[in-house]
């Protein structure tokens, strides 16, 4: 199997991983309160979920 043929799938988990980390942020510099299940999410949690998504996409597109 070459390399060429990762590429697709590569290319979407960039795309979908780009999403999640500029949705996290957005949501972190808004302040935009989450409840889940009446358990409060805090902001820096979203900071710590766009550093990750973030990572990983940056890497996707590097890989690409």
């Amino acid at each position: 199997m070459n390399a060429t043929s990762h590429r697709p799938f590569t290319t979407v988990a960039a795309i979908v991983f780009t999403i999640v980390a500029l949705l996290q942020a957005w949501r972190a510099f808004a302040g935009i309160p989450l409840d889940i299940g009446g358990t409060a999410i805090p902001v820096a949690a979203s900071w710590v979920a766009a550093l990750f998504a973030g990572v990983l996409a940056l890497w996707g597109w590097r890989t690409r």
